[in-house]
């Protein structure tokens, strides 16, 4: 976990104001978090920082590519990526903080001095993998292996061969009851 302290915006001396910063996020970030949906991935954010008296506006612009797996024929493939999300940092007295946090707000006590975004970075990153991947759809010029599809449709053919043939008589009559 040494390695995500370089993802840390220590903010206590800056100024009021506008303030950016750049992070690189790769293989290592991701190697952190063993249950990512994300192993590899070659990304930049830029982060800009609105400090305020009570509170700091974070705007994070992700761009880059991330590995995935395409779920028809298992191939990696590289998925180009490219968001902006926002959070807002509110202080609160030491008395008051209550470690409850938003989706958009998080609390830090005043005598904090550093913002740690690793988590911040993972999840945003991890929420925009698709639920489906296929390298045709979020690849860029990819297509499917036709070598793995074709195995497949293969094995496709043989299974619906091998399950007409052991179909019992007592559920073939049945069978007909659907197809009317």
């Amino acid at each position: 976990m040494n390695y995500l302290k370089q993802y840390r915006i220590p903010f206590s001396g800056l100024a009021a104001g506008n303030h950016d910063f750049e992070f690189e996020i790769g293989d290592k970030f991701f190697d952190c978090y063993e249950h990512s949906l994300v192993k590899k991935g070659n990304l930049n954010a830029q982060v800009s920082l609105q400090k305020q008296e009570t509170m700091l506006i974070v705007t994070f612009h992700i761009q880059g590519t991330i590995q995935l797996t395409c779920d028809v024929c298992l191939n990696d493939f590289d998925a180009p990526t490219d968001f902006e999300e926002r959070v807002i940092v509110k202080f609160v007295q030491e008395e008051w903080a209550d470690d409850s946090e938003d989706d958009d707000v998080i609390v830090l006590k005043k005598t904090d001095y550093e913002l740690d975004i690793a988590t911040l970075l993972y999840d945003y990153i991890n929420v925009r993998v698709p639920y489906y991947t296929k390298c045709s759809e979020q690849g860029l010029n990819i297509t499917c292996d036709p070598e793995m599809l074709a195995r497949i449709s293969n094995e496709e053919q043989q299974s619906s061969e091998i399950t007409e043939e052991t179909i019992d008589p007592r559920w073939a009559a049945l069978m007909n009851i659907k197809n009317n």
